[in-house]
């Protein structure tokens, strides 16, 4: 799916940023141009960035963890 129109920016590419350690959507805008022409897509992406990064941390988990 496309996030941001105007840079054709998808949710895979902001998902595989964060994977490379992007935090903020400051470094995305930065490294995928995404959000840095009108901004409409900037909640989207800071959302798709924090689900990302709670997904990373849910599976570093041992698997008995995860489990409880």
């Amino acid at each position: 799916m496309y996030v941001c129109i105007c840079n054709a920016v998808t949710e895979r590419a902001i998902r595989e940023a964060a994977q490379a350690g992007v935090r903020t959507l400051d470094e995305l805008s930065r490294r995928t141009g995404c959000s840095d022409n009108c901004g409409s897509c900037a909640d989207l992406a800071r959302e798709i960035l924090a689900d990302s990064h709670r997904a990373a941390r849910t599976l570093d988990l041992p698997l008995i963890a995860a489990a409880a």
